[in-house]
């Protein structure tokens, strides 16, 4: 969580004073009552979970109502929490990623959401099958033509408002807004209808982490009931649908998440963070046409004037040349302008630092320069390239892998456009006896422990339903 999210929430005034007090059941009911929600679990027709901001309290993302809540020390007049890596290098937890293979597996038709951090999309949830109820803060929506972008950078605005960017649709080109709701907001009329519409098919409603006292939101889970669906409420404090439910467990959600895991005798996969960018090389002939005047720059794929939040810095080398100066790029844009006879060819390195919260220090890619030679042009299948780059990292144990996923030129000006997909982070999910340990795995072996989970109500922010027409 970066300190703009926190600046973000000040605007939170203070309701519901309900008690912090947190339960933790005794070991051996904690271990009976995982073991009947695995039942739960492996009997459903039709899953639904309903999350809050206890299940993200163990990737950095503080929570709201806990002891070291948000909400809760805005009311003691004490300081918010520090960000232990920031807000858009906030990696899932062993309970965002055991809900992708419960999903894959066919067993979860529906996640509901709270949250705004993005990481349930971002852990792998289809987006037809997420409703985020108050937004997700690295999302923009057209509203006009509905086609939804999700950011590697956080969203300037909070309210529906507009920010700085356009629709690439070139039918379109209307102005985005952010998608995270502020107070006054209503919650969107789709993604509502939607989560409505499942918790009503709901056998099993399991809601992780929530304090379910955000109205409308917190009563979705008893729509479920009518048709004699189950409620099961993962949670370290008292809620006040705890009488409604079938089973209440009071423990941490990862533990008991990975707990019901085991005695379903399923994996929990590892997260594959895959962030993308683009080298552009613009070249124009000088007047004599003995020269190429080129530029070379490093920008964001969401536009050349997005920011670029997971890379410091770019150093340049030339191989096997001594005609050229090395540079390091250490501020957006990353440009580098230089000047080249026409006829010469040469290769250079360019070497990626990345900011704080990346798996890896740095990686290096080749660049051959041939301006004789025209540039071919294509688009790869993108899905293909990145399920190959996952299947390699985790191989590999290492992250920094990368592949070109697409080329092509510009004319006005004459410039060649590669996109690049990259690994930036690995994170296994290692089973220990006294705590759940996530390893993020990399060239610099970070190691990040999942230190505890509160859980408690999730942040107030998301778009208004539109089509679900996306480009990710």
């Amino acid at each position: 969580m970066s300190l703009g999210y926190a600046e973000k929430l000040s605007y939170i005034e203070d309701v519901g004073k309900v008690g912090m007090t947190e339960y933790f059941d005794p070991p051996h009911v904690l271990q009976e009552k995982v073991e009947r929600l695995a039942m739960l679990l492996k009997k459903s027709k039709h899953l639904v979970v309903f999350t809050g901001a206890g299940i993200s309290t163990s990737c950095g993302i503080p929570d709201f109502r806990g002891p070291k809540g948000i909400w809760t020390l805005q009311r003691e007049g004490k300081a918010l929490p520090e960000a232990s890596l920031p807000f858009h290098r906030a990696m899932p937890s062993l309970t965002h990623m055991a809900l992708v293979e419960l999903e894959r597996a066919g067993i979860l038709k529906f996640v509901i959401s709270q949250n705004v951090d993005g990481l349930h999309l971002r852990s792998g949830i289809p987006r037809e099958k997420l409703a985020e109820l108050h937004g997700n803060s690295f999302m923009e929506t057209c509203s006009s033509c509905g086609i939804e972008y999700l950011r590697d950078f956080e969203v300037e605005t909070i309210g529906l408002k507009e920010t700085s960017r356009r629709c690439s649709d070139n039918k379109c080109g209307a102005r985005l807004k952010d998608t995270v709701l502020d107070w006054e907001d209503a919650l969107p009329k789709k993604e509502m209808n939607l989560a409505e519409k499942h918790c009503r098919m709901a056998d099993v409603v399991l809601c992780l982490g929530t304090s379910l006292q955000i109205t409308p939101a917190c009563n979705l889970p008893l729509k479920s009931l009518r048709g004699g669906g189950k409620i099961v409420i993962v949670n370290l404090q008292k809620t006040p649908k705890d009488k409604k439910a079938s089973l209440v467990i009071h423990g941490l959600v990862d533990k008991v998440i990975l707990g019901a895991m085991d005695v379903l005798n399923m994996q929990i996969p590892p997260f594959v963070r895959i962030d993308l960018f683009q080298i552009i090389l613009t070249e124009a002939l000088s007047i004599d046409k003995k020269y190429v005047n080129w530029t070379l720059r490093v920008a964001s794929v969401h536009g050349q004037k997005a920011p670029l939040p997971f890379i410091k810095s770019v150093e340049v080398s030339f191989l096997d040349s001594q005609d050229y100066k090395a540079a390091i790029l250490d501020k957006e844009p990353f440009q580098l302008k230089r000047r080249t006879l026409q006829t010469k060819s040469f290769e250079m390195v360019l070497k990626f630092n990345f900011s704080d919260g990346c798996g890896c220090s740095s990686t290096e890619i080749n660049i051959p320069i041939d301006f004789q030679v025209p540039a071919d042009c294509f688009r790869l299948d993108r899905d293909a390239i990145f399920q190959k780059l996952r299947e390699t990292a985790i191989q590999d144990s290492c992250c920094g892998q990368n592949a070109v996923i697409e080329k092509k030129t510009i004319l006005s000006p004459n410039s060649e456009v590669t996109v690049y997909a990259i690994i930036t982070n690995i994170v296994r999910y290692n089973k220990t006896s006294k705590s759940t340990e996530a390893d993020s795995l990399s060239n610099g072996d970070v190691k990040r422990r999942i230190d505890r989970e509160n859980g408690t109500e999730t942040s107030r922010k998301r778009s208004k339903g539109r089509k679900r027409k996306s480009k990710f």
